[in-house]
């Protein structure tokens, strides 16, 4: 059989990427971004102990035995710093993230407390030394890593880049991506209603994949199916780090993009990969970008993306994790398969006595589009399978945009 296994691919193409170098962004737009350098902590944080509930700061010497009656001598509001030393049958009452005056080591929550008609407060219990105290630099310390390079922006890291005052934050630079649909019966989208066209699903569907990644990228349109127009078409999309061709990477006479990429100067590294749909797929590099060459049918076209382009685009950006996260479940019925490709079976997803059941989407031709529309994820299907019978257990990738790990799932 012609081309690479879709694992052989995968590493075909991961091995060839690498990051684009850092760019500062702004704080408010580092999100989903990965971190191009260590982020040191500029303070201690808390700077003080500080009290993790509402209650009073006592010593614990003096609620060895319960219940006993203690003098009030503050009130300590989050934001305050103390005044007065806690001394001997004595406490004050005291805030969450309020400072713990000198004198006290632990804290006692109010409910563990009675308010007196004099002033004072009765303590019920007793509690070990440093009870609901935060140490002083439990969060982090003056001088300490408490980001490392590589690591996702997720909303809990922007919080921890905010503590440490980090405005503009140095990430790795985003590729420039541009999508090229090819071939002489394609119909745009803004173009006059031909019923003798085929809608450009294509470009739209890889725009929105590439947008799920964070990345914006920019439409070419449609490159007709002659050489001099396919040539100005691909030059342009040579231009940027990343580009996908949609169409025209068979082997049908009037498919140029082969040849007419090779004769720019692009190295293709394969041009079949042994999947269904995807059999078609390409991928090469040129002195300044990546392309893929992708198979016309749109089923076959985001397939490929998922399986190759996103990874690509989430190792350029630094991601450690590059591909989706796979779940085990049940198959709800018979699917057959020919011995020969790995084929990805889109699949919806349901709970059933607790355990994930995957049904197939419907028909699965690669032009059928609404299968991917209404899918939750990729069932994989090994190559060497002679088909999976209701009831057996499979593999599925899931297509939920947030969800990734860190190896390729299944037996591909």
């Amino acid at each position: 059989m012609d081309g690479l296994t879709v694992a052989a691919a995968q590493r075909c193409v991961i091995e060839a990427m690498k990051q684009l170098g850092a760019e500062s962004v702004p704080l408010q737009q580092a999100l989903g971004r990965v971190l191009a350098e260590d982020v040191q902590a500029n303070r201690d944080q808390p700077p003080y102990d500080v009290s993790a509930m509402d209650g009073f700061a006592i010593r614990s010497a003096d609620v060895a035995n319960v219940p006993t009656v203690l003098e009030v001598i503050e009130d300590i509001k989050a934001g305050d710093m103390p005044t007065k030393v806690v001394g001997a049958g004595q406490c004050a009452r005291i805030m969450t993230g309020a400072p713990v005056p000198q004198g006290a080591d632990a804290v006692i929550r109010v409910e563990d407390t009675q308010a007196l008609s004099d002033g004072r407060v009765r303590i019920d219990v007793s509690v070990k030394t440093r009870n609901d105290i935060r140490d002083r630099g439990e969060n982090m310390r003056t001088g300490e890593v408490v980001l490392q390079a590589g690591t996702t922006i997720t909303p809990g890291v922007v919080g921890m880049l905010a503590m440490v005052k980090a405005a503009q934050v140095s990430v790795y630079r985003q590729p420039r991506v541009a999508i090229l649909s090819t071939g002489d019966e394609l119909e745009g989208l803004s173009d006059p209603f031909d019923a003798n066209k085929i809608p450009d699903a294509n470009s739209y569907a890889l725009m929105a994949q590439v947008q799920a990644l964070g990345i914006a990228p920019v439409l070419l349109g449609i490159a007709r199916d002659e050489p001099t127009h396919l040539k100005e078409m691909l030059q342009r999309g040579l231009q940027f780090d990343v580009l996908l061709v949609s169409g025209g990477t068979s082997v049908g006479v009037h498919d140029y993009v082969r040849p007419t990429l090779e004769a720019l100067g692009v190295q293709m590294k394969f041009w079949r990969v042994q999947m269904k749909p995807g059999h078609p797929m390409a991928f090469g590099v040129a002195p300044l970008t990546w392309v893929f060459g992708i198979p016309g049918n749109p089923v076959s076209s985001m397939v490929c993306f998922e399986e190759f382009i996103g990874p690509a685009l989430r190792c350029i950006m630094g991601h450690h994790k590059h591909f989706r996260t796979t779940v085990t479940a049940k198959l709800s019925r018979d699917v057959k398969h020919k011995h020969i490709r790995t084929e990805f079976v889109r699949v919806m997803l349901r709970k059933e006595a607790g355990a994930l059941v995957a049904t197939p989407t419907g028909d699965q031709g690669s032009g059928i589009l609404r299968s991917m529309a209404m899918a939750e994820g990729l069932m994989v299907v090994p190559a060497e399978s002679k088909g999976i019978a209701a009831g057996e257990q499979v593999t599925v990738q899931l297509l939920d945009g947030t969800a990734f790990q860190s190896e390729a799932g299944g037996e591909c």
